[in-house]
């Protein structure tokens, strides 16, 4: 699956991350970094941590839709999905970034 990483600059020395799908939907989004090498060291870590099950913690919100977060081994958050209708809707998401992340290319947006 050819999904990406798209790194923004936020602020003056601020990075936020998302993986999109090919179709360029935000699958996940991350927190704010303190730099860009805290920001990459995430993206590598949400390579590496999307691969197992056990760091998608499954979640609803309080009008009954869904959404996952994933998190490190330390429990640490990596990244927050879209909100889905379904459960079915929000497994296809995980489902998408299993498949996405590992592979997926970084694309930094400069500042304009």
């Amino acid at each position: 699956m050819n999904g990406k990483f798209v790194l923004n600059l936020v602020g003056t020395s601020e990075f936020h991350w998302s993986l999109r799908a090919r179709d360029a939907q935000t699958m996940l989004s991350s927190r704010i970094y303190d730099g860009k090498a805290a920001a990459d060291t995430a993206i590598e870590s949400c390579r590496i941590n999307s691969q197992d099950d056990a760091r998608y913690e499954r979640l609803s919100s309080n009008d009954a839709r869904y959404y996952f977060v994933l998190k490190t081994a330390n429990g640490e958050l990596l990244g927050t999905s879209e909100i889905y209708p379904t459960l079915a809707a929000r497994e296809k998401g995980i489902a998408l970034c299993k498949e996405s992340a590992p592979s997926a290319k970084t694309a930094y947006i400069p500042v304009r």
